[in-house]
């Protein structure tokens, strides 16, 4: 999902070695996780009854609605891709609804985090699908189902935010303990504007200011955001690295995307220099959790190699 949203922010830009080249990466990538995430379930299933769990699988959702924009020209992988994201979009809802009516609303604010946002950012996902089909079939009752599945991924956005917003104030939670994952907060409404873009594209007219509303709400986080997470790296153990890093790559690839398609809808030319930069953050971003990665992957191997 990162690497794919990178990928289309390059290509934005025009720099087109680092898009393909990320392409190919999250075309791999994504079946080379399927099979993983299928043998390590296969050994221990995940518990699809904890909200947290059956939350953060929208990120297959968003996952295939990415690469689903960057391959666009092949049908058949817009018809796969779009064909699995509609199917785990449809189970996931039914679950999560499941879920969420089983537990009270404190419970669920005590254990809410910013990749809870994920259920919102799967349902823009699909939306970008829908749009993407419409497009290429014609058939207009998709497009108008996807602009009902956009309002559908606003309330989910805005209930998710509560909930996150909720136990940070109820628990008076320590800026110093932000995770990287707080970044979808910012990330959510980012899909959100660029599904927006892709809807008034396809000729809903009146997404054009609510794209601009959700860039602008987008925007508004980046401040707090960068203040919490400049706080928390000064710790050392918030170097280390985890997966959880991930989880900052796409909202910062996501807004240079958002970003882009705003300057395109407002004529502000000022915007693609702001999408331009943040490409090359978000890039700088996934070479660094990349490296981090791979050394970990390797001083793992060796120390099970000496065992």
């Amino acid at each position: 999902m990162a690497t794919g949203i990178v990928s289309i922010a390059a290509a934005d830009h025009e720099s087109v070695l680092i898009s393909d080249v990320l392409a190919v990466l999250a075309a791999v990538g994504l079946p080379a996780l399927l099979v993983t995430a299928s043998i390590v379930w296969s050994r221990r299933r995940p518990d699809v009854t904890d909200p947290d769990v059956t939350v953060r699988l929208f990120t297959f959702v968003a996952a295939c609605a990415v690469l689903d924009s960057r391959v666009t020209a092949n049908p058949v992988v817009l018809w796969v891709l779009s064909a699995l994201a509609l199917i785990a979009w449809m189970l996931l809802v039914v679950l999560l609804t499941r879920n969420f009516v089983a537990w009270s609303w404190t419970d669920l604010q005590q254990r809410a985090c910013g990749a809870w946002e994920l259920a919102s950012v799967g349902t823009s996902g699909l939306v970008i699908v829908g749009v993407l089909l419409a497009r290429h079939t014609g058939w207009q009752v998709v497009l108008v189902v996807s602009a009902a599945v956009w309002l559908l991924a606003i309330l989910t956005y805005a209930m998710m935010t509560a909930l996150i917003l909720g136990r940070a104030f109820a628990a008076r939670l320590d800026p110093e303990g932000f995770e990287p994952d707080a970044w979808i907060l910012m990330g959510g409404l980012a899909i959100a504007t660029l599904a927006g873009d892709h809807l008034h594209r396809a000729g809903i007219d009146e997404m054009r200011m609510a794209t601009v509303v959700t860039w602008v709400l987008a925007t508004a986080w980046l401040l707090p955001l960068s203040i919490f997470g400049l706080r928390h790296i000064r710790r050392a153990e918030a170097r280390r690295f985890a997966g959880v890093w991930w989880a900052m790559v796409f909202p910062l690839g996501m807004y240079s995307a958002a970003t882009f398609a705003t300057a395109n809808e407002t004529g502000w030319s000022g915007l693609r220099t702001i999408s331009l930069a943040f490409f090359w953050i978000a890039f700088a971003a996934w070479m660094t959790v990349t490296v981090a990665a791979a050394l970990r992957l390797i001083a793992y191997a060796r120390e099970h190699g000496r065992r």
